[in-house]
C-alpha cells in the first residue's frame, strides 16, 4: 500500500506554476478583471472561442490587453479552418478544412493555406492554434472528426499534417497536432462520453500514430491528447490521464519533447467520470504540461478550483513538485518562443488562396445523358441539417441556400432536421419546389438514416435534382449533378455555387 507523503514547497512558486499550466477561457470580448489579475500572477495561457471574437480589430485589441499583463502569454484558439472556425464563426471560414485539402492531395498547397491562416491569426495577436487534427478518420461513422481529418489513409494524413504544421509555424504561430493517439476510430463524441478504441498496438502504430510521428518530425510545438480509452495501451485510464500513453509512448517511444496539452478537461469523457479537478491532477501526473479548459466552464471559479486541486496534490505528495515545475517551464518556453517569433514583420494574409483551394477540392459527377443546365433563376433549396458536434458549433452558417438567394432574389429555401419524418420532408419539398430547379444540400448523409431516406425519395421523384454533399462523401453520387465539397466552409459553398450556376471554369 502506498503512503502519501506531504511535501513542503515554496507556496508562491507553487501557486504560480499551478496557474501557468492552465489554459482557461472567458466570456466576453474584453478581458475581465479576474483574468487580468491571474495573468499578472502567472497564468500562462488564455483560450479564445467564437464568443470572444467580433472582428479582427477587436481581437487584436483583446490580445494586446492580455499581453499587457503577461508578455509571454500563449493566446490559444481552435482555428482549424473548414467547419471549425472561431475567427469567422459568424460567416463561415475563408479556408477549406482538412478533408478538402486531403482530397486535393497537394502538400505544398496545404502548407500555403496553413501559412495564410497563420498570418490571419498572427495579425490578431493569436500565437497558438489548437490545430491541425492529425486523426485518421478510419471510422466513416465517426461523429466528431469527419471532415476535420485529412482522410482515411495514414500516409496521406501524415504528409498533410506535416505540411500544415510547417506552414502555420513558419509565421510564428505554434501548431498543436491533435488528438493523440488518434480519435479517428471512434463512434462516441468525447464531449459527451468516453469512447473506447479496441485495437491492437500494431494497428495503432501502423495507422493512428503515423500522422503524429510526422507532426513530431515537422517540429510541432504542441500535441493535444484525446479523451479516449485504448485498452491495448492502458486498460484502466483514458489517454489524457495515462502515463503509459503520455510519458511512455509519446515522450518515450516517439521522443516528443514539446508541450503536451489536454483536450478540454470539462468534456464529458473526463468531467463525468473523474471530475475536472481530479482529471487535471491525473493528467499532470501522467505527463501533460497544460490543461485546456473554458469551452464550457469559463469563469474565475473554475480557474481557482483547478489551481487549488493542483496545489493540494503537490502538498499531499500525489503530484511531484518537479513534475509541475517541468510542465510550467514548457509552457513558459513556448510563450517565450512565440513572443520572439512575433517580433518579425508579417505580410498580409492571402485570403484568395482559400477559394482557389476549395475549387480544387470539388468532386463533380454528372448523370449520364443530357448535359445539366446551370441554375439561372430562383431555385428551391432544401438543406438537411444534422445536429452539429460541439467542436463545430451550431452558430456557424453553412450550405449554399443564402448564396443562391443573394444571386437570385425570390429563391425559396427550407431547412430540415431529424424531427421531421422523411416522407413528410419529401412531400413538402416536392410540393414547394414545383416548377423550380431543385437543389438538395446534405451533410454526412451516410451517418443519418433520416437524411439518406429523404434524399432517396426526392431524387427518385426528381431525378433532375442537383445534390451538394458538404460532409464526408460516402454514398454513390445521386441526382443529375452531384457535388462533393469535402467540407462546409464558406469557401466550399462558394465553389459549389460556381458550379451550380455555370460560372466555374
Amino acid at each position: 500500500m502506498s503512503i502519501l507523503v506531504p511535501t513542503v514547497v515554496d507556496s508562491d512558486q507553487l501557486h504560480r506554476d499551478a496557474l501557468t499550466v492552465l489554459q482557461p477561457g472567458f466570456v466576453g470580448t474584453v478581458p475581465p478583471d479576474w483574468l487580468r489579475r491571474h495573468l499578472a500572477a502567472g497564468l500562462g495561457s488564455v483560450a479564445l472561442f467564437g464568443r470572444n471574437v467580433t472582428d479582427p480589430g477587436q481581437l487584436a485589441a483583446l490580445t494586446a490587453a492580455l499581453r499587457s499583463e503577461n508578455p509571454d502569454v500563449l493566446v490559444a484558439i481552435d482555428e482549424e479552418g473548414g467547419d471549425v472556425t472561431r475567427l469567422e464563426a459568424g460567416s463561415g471560414s475563408s479556408w477549406p478544412g482538412n478533408l478538402a485539402l486531403g482530397a486535393i492531395d497537394d502538400p505544398a498547397l496545404t502548407r500555403d493555406v496553413a501559412r495564410e491562416l497563420g498570418r490571419a491569426l498572427a495579425a490578431c495577436g493569436v500565437n497558438y492554434n489548437w490545430a491541425p487534427s492529425a486523426d485518421v478518420n478510419s471510422n466513416p461513422r465517426n461523429p466528431v472528426i469527419g471532415v476535420r481529418s485529412f482522410g482515411a489513409d495514414p500516409e496521406l494524413c501524415a504528409r498533410h499534417t506535416a505540411a500544415w504544421v510547417s506552414g502555420l509555424q513558419s509565421v510564428g504561430v505554434a501548431a498543436c497536432a491533435k488528438h493523440f493517439p488518434g480519435h479517428g476510430d471512434t463512434a462516441v463524441d468525447s464531449h459527451l462520453g468516453l469512447p473506447v478504441v479496441d485495437v491492437d498496438v500494431d494497428l495503432l502504430r501502423s495507422r493512428d500514430l503515423v500522422p503524429f510521428m510526422a507532426a513530431i518530425e515537422a517540429g510541432a510545438k504542441a500535441v493535444m491528447t484525446a479523451h479516449i480509452m485504448i485498452p491495448a495501451l492502458d486498460p484502466a485510464l483514458p489517454a489524457t490521464l495515462s502515463r503509459a500513453v503520455l510519458s511512455d509512448l509519446l515522450r518515450g517511444s516517439l521522443g516528443y519533447q514539446g508541450l503536451i496539452v489536454t483536450d478540454g478537461i470539462e468534456m464529458g469523457a473526463i468531467a463525468d467520470t473523474y471530475g475536472t479537478g481530479e482529471g487535471t491532477v491525473l493528467a499532470l501526473i501522467a505527463g501533460a504540461d497544460a490543461i485546456c479548459v473554458g469551452g464550457g466552464l469559463a469563469d474565475e471559479e473554475t480557474v481557482l478550483h483547478l489551481r487549488d486541486a493542483i496545489v493540494e496534490a503537490v502538498r499531499a505528495g500525489r503530484l511531484a513538485e518537479e513534475r509541475l515545475a517541468d510542465a510550467a517551464e514548457r509552457v513558459r518556453a513556448l510563450g517565450s518562443w512565440a513572443r520572439i517569433e512575433a517580433q518579425g514583420e508579417l505580410a498580409e494574409p492571402d485570403l484568395a488562396i482559400g477559394l482557389r483551394a476549395a475549387r480544387r477540392a470539388l468532386r463533380v459527377v454528372r448523370a449520364p445523358g443530357a448535359p445539366v443546365a446551370p441554375v439561372t433563376e430562383r431555385p428551391y433549396v432544401a438543406s438537411f441539417s444534422p445536429q452539429a458536434n460541439i467542436a463545430v458549433g451550431d452558430e456557424t452558417p453553412w450550405g449554399v441556400a443564402g448564396m443562391l438567394a443573394a444571386r437570385f432574389p425570390g429563391t425559396r429555401t427550407a431547412r430540415f432536421g431529424p424531427d421531421v419524418e422523411p416522407g413528410e420532408m419529401a412531400a413538402r419539398v416536392l410540393s414547394e419546389a414545383a416548377g423550380r430547379r431543385l437543389v438538395l444540400v446534405v451533410r454526412d448523409a451516410h451517418r443519418h438514416s433520416w437524411m439518406s431516406a429523404a434524399l432517396e425519395r426526392l431524387v427518385a421523384a426528381r431525378p433532375d435534382a442537383l445534390v451538394v454533399e458538404m460532409g464526408v462523401p460516402q454514398a454513390v453520387p445521386v441526382g443529375a449533378l452531384h457535388i462533393s465539397t469535402h467540407g462546409a466552409a464558406r469557401v466550399c459553398g462558394l465553389a459549389a455555387v460556381e458550379v451550380l450556376t455555370g460560372q466555374a471554369l
